[in-house]
Parts: C-alpha cells; sequence; structure tokens
C-alpha cells in the first residue's frame, strides 16, 4: 500500500537495500584487488549501514507488525534469524580485515562474501515482495509515526 504522499515502508527501505548493496560491491571490488586498507575502511563503511538497516527493522517495523498481527514466529521470525545470520558472516569478515591479515585469508574472505551476497539477495527479496508489503498494510494507520522514525534510524 502506498499512500499519496510516497509515506510506505517500501518506499523507504528498498532504496536503502540499494545504497547497502552498492557499498557491498564497492567492498568487493576492493577485495578482489587485494586492497586491503581499502577494504577495513569499507567493512566498517559497509557494515554499519547494514547495522542501521537490521536495527531500523528489529526495532521498529517487526515489533509493530508482530504487535498489530499477533504472529511473532510468522515472517518477522525468519527474517531475525537471517538478520543473524548476516550479522554474524560480516562479524567475521570484519574481524579478518581489521584483525587478521586478510592477505593470508583471502579464501575465507572471498568465500565469506560469496554467502553474504547470496544471503543479502534472497533477504532482500523476500522483504521487498512479500513483508514491506505486508507491513505497509498492515501498519497503514501507523506510517505517518513509522516512517519518520525509521528514516531518522537509517541516517
Amino acid at each position: 500500500m502506498q499512500t499519496e504522499n510516497n509515506l510506505s515502508i517500501s518506499h523507504l527501505m528498498i532504496p536503502d537495500h540499494r545504497k547497502c548493496d552498492e557499498l557491498y560491491a564497492e567492498l568487493e571490488e576492493v577485495v578482489v584487488a587485494k586492497d586491503w586498507p581499502q577494504a577495513e575502511k569499507l567493512m566498517i563503511k559497509f557494515t554499519d549501514s547494514m547495522q542501521k538497516h537490521l536495527d531500523a527493522e528489529e526495532d521498529l517495523i517487526f515489533p509493530e507488525f508482530e504487535k498489530k498481527t499477533g504472529q511473532t514466529q510468522g515472517p518477522t521470525y525468519v527474517m531475525k534469524m537471517e538478520h543473524q545470520q548476516m550479522k554474524d558472516i560480516m562479524e567475521r569478515l570484519t574481524k579478518i580485515l581489521t584483525e587478521d591479515g586478510s592477505e593470508n585469508e583471502y579464501d575465507e574472505v572471498v568465500g565469506l562474501m560469496e554467502t553474504l551476497m547470496i544471503l543479502m539477495q534472497q533477504h532482500n527479496m523476500k522483504e521487498e515482495q512479500m513483508l514491506y508489503i505486508m507491513a505497509d498494510q498492515v501498519l497503514a494507520e501507523s506510517l505517518e509515526t513509522i516512517v519518520p522514525e525509521l528514516s531518522k534510524k537509517l541516517q
């Protein structure tokens, strides 16, 4: 559901997916080039952006959706599990890129990044094609409050 003034979860969160995807692509480029100092900087930037996005969902969208629908073991439960998987991979990547000496861990970094990319793509598709649409409908009466709060969390 899209309101007249574009006040929707989809309208805000889908472009934020793209922003995270772009940061990931930049990170991937410098990792492939084995530019470790730049990879460390971009990993921090990417992780920060992802964490803001995941926090916005977990702190605002999911609790409101669960409260309104009464479903805590439904789509938001699956999304939270996937968030944790992504966080675990990002944590390991950050550790390698900032502490362990990346040049010795190249194969692991590439493998983790491939896994993360697949998880992100599948996850984003589920949110964009299902959860955000459902949330926009279920939370229609609260969007005027929720969307500005989400926007602040993403900054």
